[in-house]
């Protein structure tokens, strides 16, 4: 079977997407190949995935024969069809694009980027690279650098040969073993968890294990074999034009260093012993490095490898360690340093500076922690209105990984849950235990707030494995949202019961997507209804729940008053109301200037949409991004809505926002 797609997977295959494509196409017997530029590569292989460079929007073609080649092509056309499809792991874990997207961004590390501009230390003498994660850093040097890996050519007789290939099959298990010790002992984050998954498949690839044992059937021995198999790929790697290709050129020559070390019997130093608040100098510093490292206890990394799209860059951002990497031969000149000075911000290393830079870097450092410390202590604040009106100010999440940030944050519960990523990642759809599981722990995770759980929105946009969708020449206005699921109550059933089971927890409140008339909303209480009875007829516990509407197409909008009267709650999603409003694709950049919240039309819709929740005395919130808007808080409250969700990090500051605001 051949089929030609076009892959919407945002930014294109690179490393986590391509493993996770991979990883579903292992799952089926079928042979399958990908045409993409000119080239061909097996799909079981991430590093030929990723070598053909195949970018979002690109048109490729799979080729696939077996006996499960009609499932096989569909799963992975749905896979490729979907932006976020591999931007987060089967727990829903952050991706390192979304990483990837804060390089030198001060506030990621709690420091306004006003106050960045004003204490950002000159370079003077200091050395400079790439500021490769922002921050600050002052501390005594501890040198990190590997003894080169020595690799002696040796020509195998016959007889050998059998046994050699067997000590790299083992070389392997062994070292993905020790990787998933690393990943899952509880002290990395979710970020670095995914990345560490990335390198554990790139060690058992296709690619990598086929040409490496090709050559020692040759005659060649192990070391030697891996030795070459890596550096080939990590050059092919480094001539890309993606720079986040190119960086993946480093993980492959990692993993190759590992590999030989322990052909040989031999093991790399470790970060255990770095002293608390100590600068890290490398030659050469890998992500292997980074995730059994104590991260707590970095105050930064000085490399003379590594970009900005570099998984060490990527972990550094994640842990708000500022980074300087790319500083070539000249970090060897740092070895003998005492102390040293890091401005991530403009990737400046300071060996041994004197009092005036130290003075400088202390004092951007006592800023920083000052900012971070006052915005923390919004975590327990409760915003409220000067008649008494508490203004909730809770998450946005999609998936139970990110229920600690929120919590951590000081998240006045959830205010949207989006369903459809636990539908997405799988290649089943979710059935209703453990739907229920999810929802029943989600709430448990609040018990004194509100968890406002949307219904599944998917689409031709978004589509699942296990729902047809038809191809649409606009999916953002097709068959998608409540829509499908009207259609489709076998599957809303199934959800229905499940969230009416977790509502026995009593917090829980459901909210439909993409709704435009009276009627989506009262055959959905039908549909309630029947699942009521057979939880009932069934003796299964089970509970009523609060029933609101997303307000995200201009009909809702039109038809805010009459909607009041037969819900509980609005929910504003800005994001999609904005380009309905102004009909104007939000995903095309030349139309930006269009796609604006604080357009008067805009404005003005969520104007009437609060009026008439406020008139009819149900609650109106906002769950779009403009929710994290600090600029536009104000107005939005004396409209009348009194709950915001957003992103956990976005918590604390607009909490502080309206504990400024005379409301």
């Amino acid at each position: 079977m051949e089929r030609s797609v076009i892959v919407r997977v945002r930014d294109g295959l690179h490393a986590r997407p391509a493993t996770r494509f991979v990883k579903l196409a292992k799952g089926f017997s079928s042979d399958i190949q990908i045409l993409a530029n000119g080239k061909a590569a097996s799909a079981k292989s991430s590093v030929r995935l990723m070598l053909l460079s195949i970018k979002e929007n690109d048109e490729i073609t799979l080729k696939v024969e077996g006996t499960d080649a009609a499932d096989a092509i569909d799963a992975l056309t749905t896979y490729l069809g979907n932006p976020e499809a591999g931007l987060d792991d089967e727990d829903g874990e952050p991706s390192e694009h979304a990483s990837h997207a804060i390089v030198n961004t001060p506030s990621s590390v709690g420091v306004s980027h006003k106050s960045a501009v004003s204490t950002s230390v000159a370079e003077g003498h200091g050395m400079k690279a790439i500021g490769a994660s922002a921050g600050y850093g002052l501390g005594v040097c501890f040198a990190f650098f590997k003894d080169p890996i020595t690799v002696e050519r040796r020509h195998l007789s016959e007889n050998d040969i059998t046994a050699e290939a067997a000590l790299f099959e083992h070389a392997v298990l062994e070292l993905q073993h020790a990787l998933k010790a690393k990943r899952d002992v509880g002290t990395l984050s979710s970020a670095d968890r995914g990345i560490v998954t990335a390198l554990i498949e790139t060690v058992s690839d296709e690619m990598l294990v086929t040409e490496t044992l090709t050559m020692i059937r040759s005659g060649l021995d192990a070391v030697s074999s891996v030795h070459d198999v890596t550096t080939r790929i990590a050059r092919d790697f480094a001539a890309m034009e993606d720079p986040y290709l190119q960086a993946r050129a480093e993980d492959v020559r990692a993993i190759g260093r590992h590999l030989c070390l322990g052909l040989l019997g031999k093991t790399d130093p470790d970060l255990s012993a770095v002293p608390e608040g100590a600068i890290v100098v490398a030659h050469d510093l890998s992500a292997l490095d980074l995730a059994s490292a104590p991260l707590s206890r970095l105050g930064g990394l000085v490399c003379a490898e590594g970009a900005a799209t570099s998984h060490v860059a990527i972990i550094a951002r994640t842990h708000a360690i500022p980074a300087v990497l790319g500083l070539g031969d000249a970090v060897f000149s740092l070895r003998d340093a005492k102390m040293i000075a890091v401005d991530g911000h403009k990737g400046v290393v300071y060996p041994n500076p004197d009092a005036s830079v130290q003075t400088m870097i202390s004092d951007a450092l006592s800023e920083a922690a000052r900012e971070k410390a006052a915005l923390t202590a919004f975590a327990s604040f409760v915003p409220m209105k000067k008649d008494g009106t508490v203004i909730e100010v809770a998450a946005n999440l999609g998936s139970l990984n990110e229920i600690d940030a929120a919590v951590s944050a000081g998240a006045m519960g959830v205010g949207l849950f989006r369903t459809e990523l636990l539908f997405m990642q799988h290649r089943t759809l979710p059935d209703e235990e453990r739907q229920y599981q999810t929802y029943a722990t989600l709430a448990s995770a609040f018990p004194s707030h509100s968890v406002i759980i949307r219904t599944l929105d998917i689409g031709g946009d978004k589509p699942v494995a296990g729902i047809q969708f038809p191809r649409e020449d606009n999916p953002f206005l097709g068959w998608r949202g409540i829509r499908m699921c009207l259609d489709r109550p076998d599957l809303f059933k199934t959800q229905l019961r499940a969230l009416l089971r977790a509502a026995v927890l009593g917090n829980i409140k459901v909210m439909l997507p993409m709704v435009s008339s009276l009627h989506e909303i009262e055959r959905t209480r039908l549909l309630i209804a029947e699942s009521a009875e057979e939880l009932r007829k069934e003796g299964k516990a089970f509970a009523e729940f609060p029933l609101g509407i997303m307000i995200e197409t201009p009909a809702a909008v039109m038809m805010a008053s009459e909607f009041a009267k037969h819900v509980a709650f609005f929910s504003i999603g800005t994001n999609d109301l904005t380009q309905y409003v102004m009909a104007a694709d939000r995903m095309n950049q030349s139309l930006s200037a269009l796609c604006q919240v604080d357009n008067p039309a805009v404005m003005r819709a969520i104007a009437l949409t609060a009026k008439a929740g406020v008139e009819a005395g149900i609650m109106v919130g906002m769950c779009g991004e403009a929710a994290a808007r600090r600029d536009l808080l104000k107005a939005f409250v004396e409209m009348g809505l009194t709950e915001f969700s957003m992103s956990p990090a976005a918590i604390p500051s607009v909490k502080k926002t309206l504990s400024e605001l005379s409301l």
